[in-house]
C-alpha cells in the first residue's frame, strides 16, 4: 500500500525484469483506441460508490467494465467553492500490485478515504465537495539511470540503501554511472518512495529536484550528493487517469435505478 506522496513503502517489485502491461509498438483502429481508453469513468463511479455506500449504508451498484487487472491508485480531492482555484487533495493511496479492477478500486477507495495518514476520515457531510481520481499504472520500465525517464510522462518510482549505512567515496564520477561502492543491503535498510506522472510537472520540478524530493519523501534527511543520487534505482512508469465528480457520480446512481439520492 503506497500512499501517492508517501515517505516510504515496502518495495511492490518482486522481480528486476521490465514489466509491461501494455504493448510498445504503435497501435492502430480499435486496438489503440482500447489502450487510450484503459481508465473511464465507470472505474471512477466504482470508486465512488464503494466510499458513498460505506458512508450511507446504501446499496451498492454492479460495475459496468471488464474485470482486468492494474496497479491503481485513487485519489479523492476537495473542489474549491471559490472560482479558479485548483482542488485539494484529500487522500491517495495505491498498490503496484496489479489487482482485479471491481474489487481493487473498491477497497482503495476506502483505503485512501480513511487510511490516509496526512489527512483525517473523509465524512458523510463532504461528499458533494468531493472527486475521484483514478489511476490505471503501465509500462513499468528498469531505468538505467536516475535520470533515465521524461517529465510529464513518466512516474518514478525509487529505492536506494540507507546513505547513513554505507561509507562515501572520495570520486566523483558521471550521474549516468553506477556507483562506485555499493554493499549489500536487506528490505529493511533501503529506503522507498514514489511519484504519479501528474505531481511532478503540477510541482514544476526537472528530473534531479523530483529524484531529490522522492529521496526526502523516503525518509532520508541528509545531504544529497552525486554519490547519493547514483546509489537510486529507478523504475519508470506510465498511467491512464480519468476523474468524476459528485454530479457526475449522482447521475450515475440516477440513471442506475437510485432515486432517492440527492
Amino acid at each position: 500500500m503506497l500512499e501517492g506522496m508517501s515517505a516510504r513503502a515496502m518495495s511492490p517489485f518482486r522481480s528486476s525484469t521490465t514489466t509491461s502491461l501494455l504493448p510498445s509498438k504503435p497501435m492502430e483502429g480499435d486496438q489503440a483506441d482500447k489502450v487510450y481508453n484503459v481508465c473511464t469513468p465507470e472505474h471512477c463511479f466504482r470508486a465512488f460508490d464503494a466510499l458513498y455506500c460505506a458512508l450511507t449504508s446504501s446499496e451498492p451498484i454492479s460495475p459496468n467494465f471488464v474485470d482486468e487487472k492494474y496497479p491503481l491508485f485513487v485519489t479523492w480531492n476537495t473542489r474549491s467553492s471559490r472560482a479558479g482555484r485548483p482542488p485539494r487533495l484529500r487522500g491517495c493511496i495505491g498498490n503496484f500490485d496489479a489487482m482485479p479492477l471491481r474489487e481493487g478500486l473498491a477497497e482503495y477507495a476506502l483505503i485512501s478515504a480513511f487510511k490516509d495518514s496526512r489527512f483525517r476520515k473523509i465524512e458523510r457531510r463532504e461528499l458533494p465537495s468531493l472527486e475521484c481520481g483514478i489511476s490505471l499504472l503501465t509500462d513499468f520500465e528498469d531505468a538505467s539511470s536516475y535520470l533515465d525517464w521524461t517529465v510529464g510522462t513518466h512516474g518514478i518510482y525509487i529505492s536506494f540503501p540507507n546513505p547513513s549505512l554505507y561509507p562515501p567515496s572520495s570520486s566523483t564520477p558521471s550521474p549516468l554511472s553506477s556507483s562506485a561502492y555499493l554493499p549489500r543491503f536487506n528490505s529493511r535498510d533501503t529506503l522507498t518512495a514514489t511519484y504519479l506522472p501528474d505531481v511532478i510537472p503540477d510541482q514544476g520540478w526537472d528530473k534531479v529536484e523530483a529524484v531529490e524530493s522522492a529521496m526526502r519523501k523516503a525518509g532520508w534527511n541528509g545531504a544529497i550528493t552525486e554519490e547519493t543520487l547514483r546509489t537510486v534505482k529507478l523504475r519508470r512508469y506510465q498511467s491512464r487517469k480519468c476523474e468524476v465528480g459528485w454530479e457526475e457520480f449522482v447521475q450515475w446512481r440516477r440513471e442506475n435505478g437510485d432515486d432517492d439520492i440527492s
